[in-house]
């Protein structure tokens, strides 16, 4: 029969599983179809590369009647130093604060959650949790964001929210020391600020993709007046949400 502490280590142990599992999931299907576009064009290239040399091989032999064993060696030597080069170079590029700004409303979603999926490390457990519920409300968006004109007010008020205020949330949390994350200021620790943050960030991009299917646009540029308005209040006051 176990021990109560053996219960206990093996209840923190699940936990710290679990969270681990969360750190490092994809929060979104979006960031997960970016990388698989970035992963089988590589493969794409390193496969075209390998051909070329097969034929330059190929050809070669004929004109010379035969590579013979070292011809043999060193064509499998560039094939395999082709594939291995193609397939690690490049790297994705990793989305910044300041690209999300700019970037086009098509990959907008998954861009988010791949710059999301990056800041998880620095954040405490209950924000962490939180991404996986915006990487789903991002998913959501990202149908009706391909509705939208990239100059439509609409377009700018979601990019404003999902480019500039959410970073800018996130960025300011990391900015604080660690001495300083759980500690009381205005009511509450910045930690807890955090959270109420991305929680109301979750629920305008709910609204938001609502508006934008049913059309509702001049109520879309309204919300994104007043999410301005919260944000430049909060960041006079030093509560960093």
């Amino acid at each position: 029969m176990n021990s109560p502490a053996s219960n206990s280590d093996d209840i923190l142990n699940g936990a710290a599983r679990s969270l681990r599992n969360v750190r490092f999931a994809p929060i979104g299907t979006k960031s997960q179809a970016l990388r698989r576009a970035h992963f089988w064009g590589k493969l794409s290239k390193a496969t075209m590369a390998v051909g070329a040399v097969l034929i330059g091989a190929g050809i070669i032999g004929g004109i010379i009647g035969g590579i013979g064993f070292w011809g043999v060696m060193i064509t499998a030597l560039l094939m395999t130093t082709a594939a291995y080069v193609l397939m690690r170079f490049p790297q994705m590029p990793m989305p910044t604060a300041e690209s999300l700004k700019i970037t086009d409303l098509g990959t907008l979603a998954g861009k988010t959650e791949i710059w999301l999926e990056a800041q998880r490390p620095a954040l405490p457990a209950p924000a962490v949790t939180l991404m996986q519920d915006i990487g789903v409300r991002l998913d959501q968006l990202a149908p009706q964001l391909q509705t939208l004109d990239d100059n439509d007010p609409a377009a700018r008020e979601v990019r404003k929210l999902v480019g500039e205020h959410l970073p800018e949330l996130i960025n300011g949390y990391k900015r604080i020391p660690d001495s300083l994350r759980h500690k009381e200021h205005a009511g509450k620790t910045p930690a807890q600020q955090l959270v109420d943050g991305l929680k109301t960030i979750d629920r305008e991009i709910e609204t938001m993709t609502g508006q934008i299917s049913r059309g509702e646009l001049d109520k879309l540029a309204v919300r994104g007046r007043y999410l301005e308005i919260r944000y430049d209040n909060a960041a006079e006051n030093g509560q960093g949400v």
